[in-house]
Formats: C-alpha cells, sequence, structure tokens
C-alpha cells in the first residue's frame, strides 16, 4: 500500500443511472467508498466526481483530472464503485487500464472484488463488455421515447427559438413574446431592405437591444441557451444568421432537425432525412413568402463596392437568358471618365467557364425596366382586379405545369447519376482493395466523386424545393394585389421594392435590328411569374414618343432568334481568333532576331491552330 501518493475516489453518474437505481446516487458513492478506504487503511483521499455524465464520453470533467493526476505520477491508487462507473466502451476501459498498468497505479472496484494488486480478473473484459452493451441498450431504449414523442409532435428538449416563449400552462405550445417578435421582424425587414448581416448586427448592438440569451435572463425564462456574451448588448452575426434560418418563425413545428450516429458519438449533425414538419403548430412571426425571399437573398453572395462599400442590389435577381449563371456587376472606372464601368455582364462568359456571350446590360437601363414593369402590372392590377385574377390563374397553371414537369425530368436524372457514382465509389474501393490501382489514383478519383456527389446533393435539394413550392400553389394573385396595396406610391426602385417585387430577372444576348442594338428583358415578379399586359393595355401604356420602329427579339419566330445567337456566337469567334492572332504576330515580332527567334514554319503553324 502506497500512502505516500493520493488515493483517488472516483464516482460517475449519468442521468439514465439515476433514474434507474437511487443507491447509485453521487452521496451513496462517495459515502461507500470513503467507509471502504478509511477501513482499509488508505490515506490522502481525493475525490473525482462527474455527476450527470455518460460513461460513453471520455471528454469528462472529473475523469480528465484523473488522467491529469496519473501522467504526473501523483496517485498510488483509484477506488470505485464498479468498473461501470469507469466507462461503458470496453476498448477505452481496456486502453486506461494498461495505463494505469504502465503507471504502477492500483484499481480497485469494491462492489466486484476486483483489486489490480492481487493480480488479472478473468472476468473483468466480459464485465466491460455487458458495461457497453447496457449503455447500447439504455441508448436504443431514449431514442426508441423520443422518437414516439417527436412522431406524435411533441418537443424532446426546452429550447424555442428567439421571439417566442413557452406558454405557462403547457410547455409544448409556444406563444409569441411581444418585446423580442420586433425585434425577428426587423431583422429580416433589414435583408429584404439590402443591409448585411455586419450592419444588422452593428444596428442592434448601437441601440441597446439585448441579445438572445441576455433577453431570456431578464425574463427569467428557462431555456436552454448556449455561452453567455459578456456584454448583453452585443449581438453576433452568428446569432443574426441563426435567427434568419429559423422555420419556426414561418409557425413550423421542426422536429429530428439533429441526430447522433450512434450511442457512442456525442456530436450532433444535421438529419434531414428525419426531419418532422408539423405546419400551423404556433403562431406566426414571419409570412411564408418573407422567409422565402430573405432565404433567396442569403444564398447570393453580393460583391461590394470599395468607395461607397454596399453591393448593388440587383445581384443575384439578374440571370443570362442562355447559360442561366447569375449576372456579375462589373463597377469603377473605365477608359473614358464621364462613362465609368456600371453594368452587368454574363458571369459565365466573363470567367471564361462556359461558352456563352457578354449579355451586356446598363444597371440604370434594367432598373428603369423593372421599375415600369412593377408599374404597368401593379396599375392593371388595381384597376381590372378580377380580370388580373383569372389571367393569373390561367397563365400559373400553365407555367407550374411545364416547370414541374422539367424540374421532375432532371430530379430524376440526378437521381439516377447518384446511384450510379455511389456504385462507382464502392468499385473503386473494392479495386484500391485489391491493389489493382495505384493509392495516388485512388484519392484523385475518390475526391472527383466526392466533388461530384456534393454538387448533384445541392442540385437535387433544389430541385425538390421547387417541386414542393409549386406543389404549394405558391403563385398567388391575391398575395400580389395585397404587396400592392401595400406600395401603393413608389417613384425609384429601392432594395425593399426590389425584393418584395422581383423574382427574377433574365437577360438575352443584345441583336442589332436596323442599326440599333435591341435587347429582350424577361421580368418575373413575385406570386405571379411573367406577366404580360394584354395587348390593348400594353398599347395604351407605350408613349407616341418612344413607339418602336424595330421588331424586338421576344416577336421573332424561334428559327429568326437562332440565327440571331449563331451569328453573335460566330462575331465572338471571330473575335477571338483575330486576338490570338494579332498576339502570337506581336510576340514574334519581339522574338525576332533572338535567340528565341521562331521558325516561319512554326509561327504560320501556330497561327493556324
Amino acid at each position: 500500500m502506497n500512502n505516500e501518493k493520493l488515493t483517488i475516489l472516483y464516482e460517475r453518474l449519468s442521468h439514465e443511472d439515476g433514474r434507474e437505481n437511487e443507491s447509485l446516487s453521487i452521496e451513496n458513492q462517495k459515502a461507500y467508498l470513503e467507509e471502504y478506504a478509511l477501513r482499509s487503511g488508505f490515506k490522502n483521499l481525493v475525490h473525482r466526481t462527474d455527476d450527470g455524465w455518460s460513461g460513453t464520453r471520455w471528454d469528462r470533467p472529473g475523469f480528465l483530472q484523473v488522467t491529469e493526476d496519473i501522467s504526473r505520477g501523483s496517485v498510488g491508487q483509484i477506488l470505485i464503485k464498479d468498473m461501470s462507473r469507469l466507462g461503458r466502451d470496453h476498448l477505452r476501459v481496456g486502453l486506461f487500464l494498461e495505463q494505469l498498468r504502465e503507471m504502477n497505479v492500483r484499481l480497485i472496484a469494491v462492489a466486484e472484488g476486483i483489486d489490480t494488486a492481487k493480480g488479472e480478473d478473468d472476468f473483468m473484459p466480459f464485465r466491460n463488455i455487458l458495461a457497453e452493451w447496457h449503455a447500447r441498450d439504455t441508448s436504443r431504449k431514449i431514442r426508441a421515447i423520443f422518437g414516439a414523442r417527436t412522431a406524435a409532435g411533441n418537443h424532446v428538449t426546452g429550447a424555442l427559438p428567439y421571439g417566442y416563449l413557452h406558454d405557462p400552462k403547457d410547455r409544448q405550445k409556444w406563444i409569441v413574446d411581444e418585446e423580442a417578435a420586433p425585434v425577428v421582424k426587423r431583422i429580416f425587414r433589414s435583408v429584404i431592405a439590402g443591409k448585411n448581416i455586419a450592419k444588422i448586427t452593428e444596428e442592434l448592438t448601437a441601440e441597446r437591444i439585448l441579445t438572445p440569451n441576455a433577453h431570456w435572463k431578464s425574463i427569467g425564462e428557462r431555456t436552454s441557451r448556449g455561452a453567455h456574451n459578456a456584454d448583453p448588448y452585443k449581438w453576433s452575426s452568428a446569432t443574426v444568421i441563426n435567427i434568419l434560418k429559423k422555420e419556426e418563425y414561418m409557425g413550423w413545428k421542426v422536429l429530428n432537425k439533429t441526430g447522433t450516429e450512434n450511442y457512442k458519438s456525442k456530436q450532433r449533425k444535421p438529419t434531414p432525412e428525419n426531419r418532422l414538419v408539423f405546419k400551423d403548430a404556433h403562431p406566426q412571426i414571419i409570412d411564408e413568402e418573407t422567409w422565402n425571399i430573405v432565404q433567396r437573398l442569403r444564398g447570393t453572395k453580393r460583391r461590394v463596392y470599395k468607395p461607397d462599400g454596399e453591393p448593388n442590389p440587383l445581384t443575384g435577381v439578374l440571370y443570362c437568358a442562355d447559360c442561366g449563371a447569375k449576372m456579375y456587376h462589373k463597377r469603377g472606372a473605365s477608359g473614358r471618365p464621364d462613362h465609368p464601368h456600371h453594368e452587368y455582364v454574363c458571369s459565365g462568359y466573363r470567367h471564361y467557364s462556359k461558352s456563352c456571350t457578354c449579355h451586356y446590360i446598363r444597371v440604370e437601363v434594367v432598373e428603369q425596366l423593372i421599375l415600369d414593369a412593377i408599374r404597368r402590372a401593379s396599375r392593371y392590377a388595381i384597376e381590372n382586379e378580377a380580370a388580373f385574377i383569372q389571367r393569373v390563374r390561367e397563365e400559373a397553371a400553365l407555367q407550374q405545369e411545364a416547370a414541374v414537369r422539367e424540374s421532375r425530368r432532371k430530379l430524376t436524372k440526378g437521381k439516377r447519376r447518384r446511384e450510379e457514382i455511389s456504385r462507382l465509389i464502392k468499385k473503386l474501393y473494392e479495386s484500391y482493395a485489391a491493389d489493382k490501382i495505384p493509392e495516388n489514383h485512388f484519392s484523385e478519383l475518390l475526391a472527383g466523386y466526392d466533388a461530384e456527389q456534393k454538387s448533384l446533393d445541392a442540385e437535387l435539394e433544389r430541385l425538390q424545393a421547387e417541386i414542393d413550392r409549386y406543389n404549394t400553389d405558391s403563385v398567388r394573385a391575391d398575395r400580389f394585389l395585397e404587396l400592392v396595396k401595400r406600395h401603393t406610391e413608389f417613384t425609384e426602385l429601392t432594395p425593399t421594392l426590389l425584393n418584395e417585387f422581383v423574382e427574377k430577372v433574365v437577360v438575352h444576348e443584345a441583336v442589332k435590328i436596323e442599326g440599333k442594338r435591341t435587347m429582350q428583358v424577361d421580368i418575373y415578379l413575385n406570386f405571379i411569374g411573367k406577366f404580360d399586359l394584354p395587348e390593348q393595355e400594353a398599347a395604351q401604356a407605350a408613349t407616341p414618343e418612344k413607339k418602336r420602329k424595330k421588331k424586338l427579339r421576344r416577336e421573332m419566330s424561334e428559327e429568326q432568334r437562332e440565327i440571331l445567337r449563331r451569328r453573335d456566337k460566330e462575331r465572338y469567334a471571330r473575335k477571338v481568333a483575330a486576338k490570338k492572332a494579332a498576339e502570337e504576330a506581336a510576340r514574334a515580332e519581339i522574338l525576332k532576331g533572338t535567340a528565341y527567334e521562331l521558325p516561319p514554319q512554326e509561327s504560320e503553324m501556330q497561327r493556324s491552330a
């Protein structure tokens, strides 16, 4: 017996153990171990305790203290009630016992009569396995209970989003927090108004609005909260982003959002396949359309123009009609001081990632087109409400049918490709295991398949969301009328007006008709899609001074449009070829008379290439 070193009395209790056996309480374990230690003559007694910690976790504070004491060489013996108190993973327990053996530390499990100083216990490995089986069985039971609760639409935790409170009569129900809900609405409105996350956090902090954790603490609401900030008014970007992602603000109850892989893992990951959604489960703070608009805006990265520090609100709204890429905002100095760059071009053309053309359009032009489209549609909707509703419903039915058909076709094709990639990855592993391919080829192919699979998953999720959106009949004339009546007068295109009215703008390549550059721009409005006024209304809206003499692209036949597209691409190819030829000629001129001068035949061959 080594009485000069510490005698550690280790106690552990998980919530499951406490429910099943009151004799395992921390107080009983301490009294039990102290009585045995004093009776056996041990001295320098030190308690190390983990109350409320599962035996499958090895980041327990008390256990980490034990390992630190052992590494310092200050421990003579460790006393535990039984082996399950040490842990419920027979492999980790076995490794810990090997560490004790190397450090010459004695382990005594009092209730089971185990003492490493008296020799090995042949049944110890089996006891450790049984302890692990107990943890697995307990986890299975708890999962089944939680699964039954969530299937019935009940929460299994006390967490709730900022903006809601537990109903005092029933904690399963949520009520609106009248103090916090306006802050949530303000955050969503700020995003629609074009403000970035940093700007929103600055405003909330400057106005000394309590953060969610500080707010809950101030009103005495019991809920699971994260780490507390020293400054109760200091908002973080992560807090605002977390609020903007919450589907619960639409009145939805979303359960089974995260889960663990098994009973040993404590890291929670998103589980979209197990999610349960119950709509209209509690009062709504944010309507569904506003939430969808905010998600669309957050999904677009906006390049900040340094002089004024603000991104252009049209970014993420304009799309190329030919390749489908988002339009890129080009701004800055040009060769003409009186005409700086302030336009949009196809990002696929700009980055040479797709075979496409420029689709150049000035910002002031597209802003005026959008403003005119909103005015015309709003005026027609107010003056001809019944005809407007009927027309929108008819066009929406046709648009939905075609769009859903195309989305379903792409979804089926994407699912087949994903299954094919899964089979290829399996075969790749088998070939690598059989030494049929080298490791570097295996890693390269696996990385490629993995990247394609992730891209497919994102695309499949987007397509499924589109199908679900059409199935819920999100195109509604009555919602557009509500929007029009809310914005009765407007003279400029503000970010709020843009984001609330416009779904997307599709820009076609410009063509020259009778020497004049003409471009087709399709504007899709929220709720009603691409809405064209009846012919008589459109004729009345056109002013005599701006009456068109040339045929617009949308008025041409498909054959005529195809001829124009082919002509534009040929013109672009000739331009690129001429540029390459000029560069090669300049290079040959520079190298002329030097040791690197190109032979005439090589230069000619390169020109032809």
